[in-house]
């Protein structure tokens, strides 16, 4: 892809930009969702500081990390210990809702607009939000899934009884041998349905969803289309961000807009179809509604 050098534009106010962008909401034929990490960051999914000590201040002084990220990480002895501390984190960042409201903030601003929405996140925000599902595509997976370690087979498993019970019966960071989850078909431990490697569960409702977000994409194709990134980084390019640049240049009546307080970029080359706010995303939201 040659579209230029990535550059930040700031040369409008952020009064200026957010009329901008609130002018594009409105008139856009179709509006294109592309969620990351820092879209629920901003809606208080904070994994360090207050919200980790105060859920895994034991894991913490045991093990030695300071973030929920490094803990799920961690090398844990044995499967009881981790499978205490993954239910932990799977209930307070998949089946509690998040502080803020910004996921439902969002939703009442695009819901009755064509959209869709592809999400790199798998926190389920945008489900407990009342989001369609049939209007969202989440690439990476979902905390609230099982699937098989070997993989033997190309399903999922829904995992919140078994998540709620670990946490219930765990006791000193363990949790019983017989609530370890296993392959109800092969009998191999269940792992996360979580993109880490080549053996990520892609089930029919994945495939289901990358079709009807591929099908959303070509039949607006040349259409005034308002690509709106929010809180995408550089992790996962590819999924999002690169693909919006591209089509945002084959496309002249496109929008790419980007919203990030840290990255907020664009190619040069889609500069003049483009609007770059470098601001907290909640803070963007509330001013456009």
């Amino acid at each position: 892809m040659f579209l230029g050098k990535p550059i930040t534009i700031f040369t409008e106010s952020y009064s200026d930009q957010i009329d901008r962008l609130k002018n594009e909401i409105e008139n856009a034929d179709s509006i294109v969702i592309g969620a990351g990490a820092g879209l629920s960051t901003s809606a208080g999914f904070i994994y360090t500081g207050e919200r980790f000590s105060s859920h895994f201040a034991d894991f913490e002084q045991k093990y030695g990390f300071h973030d929920m990220y490094s803990g799920g990480f961690y090398p844990y002895k044995t499967a009881e210990e981790h499978w205490a501390y993954w239910s932990r984190y799977i209930y307070f960042n998949r089946y509690v809702d998040p502080p803020k409201s910004t996921y439902s903030d969002l939703l009442r601003l695009v819901k009755d607009r064509d959209y869709f929405v592809i999400t790199t996140n798998v926190d389920h925000c945008f489900q407990k939000a009342g989001i369609d599902k049939k209007r969202l595509f989440y690439t990476q997976g979902d905390y609230g899934l099982f699937q098989c370690s070997e993989p033997c087979c190309n399903e999922t498993f829904d995992n919140e009884a078994a998540v709620r019970q670990m946490l219930k019966e765990q006791k000193n960071m363990r949790i019983p041998t017989e609530l370890l989850p296993v392959c109800p078909h092969c009998g191999k431990p269940l792992t996360m349905n979580l993109r880490s490697d080549d053996k990520f569960v892609e089930d029919e409702g994945w495939h289901s969803a990358a079709k009807r977000y591929e099908t959303f994409l070509r039949t607006r194709h040349g259409r005034n289309i308002l690509l709106l990134e929010l809180g995408v980084g550089y992790n996962t390019p590819g999924i999002i961000k690169y693909p919006f640049w591209q089509i945002a240049a084959q496309n002249r009546k496109a929008i790419y807009a980007c919203v990030n307080s840290r990255e907020a970029l664009c190619p040069s080359g889609i500069a003049g179809q483009s609007i770059c706010l470098g601001a907290d995303i909640s803070t963007v939201i509330s001013s456009l509604l």
